[in-house]
């Protein structure tokens, strides 16, 4: 956002080719426009159709040029994109109370974007931190397999993350961030690999108490599938909840203005504000939310795991889970397109259900789904966007029992539903 401030015209936009969190062979094509996070639906889908028509007309229309003779063409221009970045990070983090505090940090870039930022970080800022992995591999070899078998540079994954987790005890703090480093990581001492929902609850609750020159009126942004501890910690600071549909796109106008001080979502993506309340940046960025773990760290004498258990001691302790099943495009669609008069019944797991959402209370937008909320447990069900399949997440907190009636509920409601689908 830096490059773009204060432009009335030649604004920057950016491209980004990466697999992110996903399998090698699904790399991805990710536009950002000037306003820098991700692009709506209808730019993107432009791009898609655009794609499409060139690949059926055989690439003819598109102009190519060798490597060397665009790099000299005067459209052509170099930049430092990694020194002004380290350099503006102690703007966002207090990277001085990280260098003072000694703390011993792990890092693994997991062969992606960020492998040659880690070290002119702690270059720069004097940090003790150790590379645990630089190595680059497009076939990334030397990832341990997902559950599924698949290789995923995927952060939240405990499988994915076995190398960092087997060492955590060499660390007082120890992270690790996906391909195109918008997503993060979180390995403690005391709790082993965080959940995502877990870190992000921490994230917020103490950001909002050690960033005096935020404002009072900044919120906390958040998806309608991310954590209800997150609504707790928001009315706990008085702060206002910004709930949204998936997807960080929402969250960029509002990072923007200063509006979102904090904005999260479930699979372990986040940005906050600069100390001084200004924008950072509007899309998910890996660096800063691992950083902020050591910052934590070094400023409370507790963990990011420690954290947590006493935030839940006084804001109660969720359980969650997610389902997938196969679904045909039909059957998304009408998933997509559900009314809350289409939910029959007034209780959900025996408790009164306390609204029927599909739209994001945030923005209103549809939420693509629908969300059914009660006192202590939600559930979420949507079509992905992605693959063939439809997802149901479910949060309580009341224990497993009550989310195993949560989502078994659910999953009776998704069926009726789609059972007035053709296969």
């Amino acid at each position: 956002m830096s490059f773009n401030t204060g432009r009335q015209s030649g604004w920057a936009d950016g491209i980004v080719l990466t697999p992110s969190h996903n399998p090698p062979h699904d790399g991805g094509f990710k536009y950002n426009p000037p306003q820098g996070g991700g692009a709506a639906t209808a730019v993107t889908q432009w791009i898609e159709t655009k794609a499409n028509e060139l690949l059926a007309n055989g690439l003819r229309m598109v102009q190519r040029m060798p490597p060397e003779q665009a790099r000299r063409a005067p459209t052509t221009q170099l930049h430092d994109y990694l020194n002004p970045y380290v350099a503006d990070l102690g703007n966002v983090v207090d990277m001085d109370l990280i260098r003072d505090s000694g703390l011993h940090l792990g890092v693994d870039p997991m062969g992606g974007a960020g492998v040659h930022y880690w070290g002119p970080i702690a270059a720069r800022y004097k940090l003790n931190l150790t590379v645990i992995n630089p190595a680059v591999d497009p076939t990334f070899r030397f990832m341990p397999v997902d559950w599924d078998g698949q290789i995923r540079m995927d952060p939240s994954s405990a499988y994915a993350m076995q190398g960092l987790i087997a060492q955590k005890d060499a660390f007082d703090i120890a992270f690790a961030c996906d391909t195109d480093h918008d997503r993060h990581g979180i390995v403690t001492r005391s709790h082993g690999l965080l959940p995502p929902n877990h870190y992000l609850a921490v994230c917020a609750d103490y950001l909002f108490q050690h960033r005096p020159d935020w404002g009072g009126a900044a919120a906390v942004g958040k998806s309608v599938v991310t954590s209800q501890l997150l609504d707790r910690v928001a009315a706990r600071l008085g702060r206002p909840l910004y709930e949204t549909p998936v997807g960080f796109k929402w969250f960029a106008a509002g990072l923007l203005d200063g509006s979102l001080g904090f904005a999260a979502e479930e699979s372990a993506g986040a940005s906050f504000a600069r100390g001084n309340g200004q924008v950072w940046t509007t899309d998910k960025d890996g660096f800063i939310p691992a950083l902020l773990a050591a910052e934590i760290t070094a400023r409370t004498g507790h963990d990011p795991g420690q954290r947590y258990q006493t935030l839940t001691r006084t804001l109660g302790e969720p359980v969650t889970d997610r389902v997938e099943a196969p679904a045909t495009p039909a059957q998304q669609h009408l998933l997509a397109t559900l009314t809350a008069g289409q939910v029959a019944g007034t209780e959900l797991a025996g408790e009164k259900i306390t609204a029927i959402l599909t739209q994001a209370p945030g923005n209103h937008a549809p939420i693509g789904g629908l969300k059914v909320t009660t006192q202590n447990g939600w559930f979420a069900a949507r079509p992905s966007g992605t693959e063939a399949i439809y997802k149901i997440y479910g949060e309580s907190f009341l224990g497993q029992e009550h989310l195993d009636k949560i989502m078994t509920q659910a999953q009776e409601m998704v069926d009726a539903a789609l059972a007035k689908s053709p296969s």
